[in-house]
C-alpha cells in the first residue's frame, strides 16, 4: 500500500536531516501509528509521502506508483488530513468538496451520497451552504475530513485529525478509520495521543530526531513495554514521569 524507502529531507540552510534513511511498509488492511515529539521529523515524512515537499534521496511509492516518477497516479490514491485544517475558506462547504470531488473526477452520484452520509455523521448538513471561513476549528477540521474520504482512498493519512473536535466526532472518525481498514485499505495516524494509538493501531512507529527508531505490533503478545514506556525511553523524557 505505502513503501518509504530511506526517505532523507533536509530542509535548505538546516545542518541536520528533518528525516533520514527512513524505511517504512504499510500493509492493506492496518490503521499504522506514527509517533514522536514535536519537531521528530512526522510532519515532514507525511508531507514528503503526499507529494507536498521534494526530498533529497529515497523513494515512495503508493499502490505501487512513485509519488515523484508518477505523481499524479499516486496521489489519486490518497486522501490527506492536513494538522492545519488548510482549505479556500470563500468557498462554502459543498463547494469544497466538491471542488475535491472534480479533483478526483467523482460522478455527481456518488459525491452527493457520500457528502449526505458524512455532513450527517459528523453534524455538518446545516453549515455546508456556509461559507468555510464561518465555520470554527472543529468544523473545519470535519469538512477536512470528508473532503479526504470523498473519493474512498486506499491510503487515508491523518495527522492530528482529532485536535479540536468533540468527542462525537473522535468516535465518529475513529469508526470511520475501522471501517476503511475493513474494507482492505489502510490509515496512516500521526498522532501526539499514546493510549488513542494504543486502543485503535495494529502498528506504530516511534520517530525521533529524524530517525526511525522502532515499529511495534500493538497486537503482539507478551510485549515486555506499553507502548507509553517505550515511547519515552525513545524519546529520553522518563525522569519527567517519575
Amino acid at each position: 500500500m505505502l513503501e518509504i524507502k530511506n526517505l532523507t529531507k533536509r530542509y535548505r540552510n538546516a545542518s541536520v536531516n528533518a528525516v533520514e534513511d527512513l524505511n517504512l511498509k504499510l500493509n492493506e488492511g492496518e490503521i499504522f501509528g506514527f509517533l514522536g515529539m514535536n519537531g521528530a521529523g512526522k510532519s515532514t515524512t507525511i508531507k514528503c509521502l503526499t507529494g507536498i515537499y521534494p526530498f533529497d534521496k529515497g523513494q515512495i511509492t503508493i499502490c505501487g506508483k512513485d509519488i515523484v516518477k508518477d505523481n499524479i497516479q499516486a496521489k489519486l490514491n490518497i486522501g490527506y488530513v492536513p494538522d492545519n485544517h488548510s482549505v479556500y475558506e470563500k468557498f462554502t462547504g459543498k463547494e469544497y468538496v466538491n471542488y475535491i470531488s472534480d479533483l478526483y473526477k467523482i460522478s455527481v452520484s456518488d459525491r452527493k451520497e457520500r457528502l449526505e452520509k458524512y455532513a450527517k455523521m459528523f453534524r455538518l448538513s446545516e453549515h455546508l451552504d456556509k461559507q468555510i471561513k464561518s465555520y470554527s476549528h472543529g468544523m473545519k477540521q470535519k469538512i477536512c475530513i470528508i473532503a479526504a474520504l470523498i473519493h474512498q482512498p486506499p491510503l487515508w493519512v491523518l495527522d492530528e485529525p482529532m485536535m479540536g473536535l468533540d468527542p462525537q466526532s473522535t468516535v465518529q472518525i475513529v469508526r470511520q478509520m475501522r471501517e476503511h481498514c475493513q474494507k482492505g485499505n489502510t490509515v496512516f495516524f500521526s498522532s501526539h495521543n499514546l493510549d488513542m494509538v494504543a486502543k485503535i493501531c495494529d502498528r506504530a512507529a516511534i520517530i525521533e530526531k529524524g530517525k526511525l527508531h522502532t515499529i511495534i505490533d500493538l497486537h503482539q503478545k507478551g510485549n515486555k513495554e506499553t507502548l507509553e514506556e517505550t515511547f519515552l525511553k525513545i524519546t529520553a523524557f522518563e525522569e519527567d514521569y517519575e
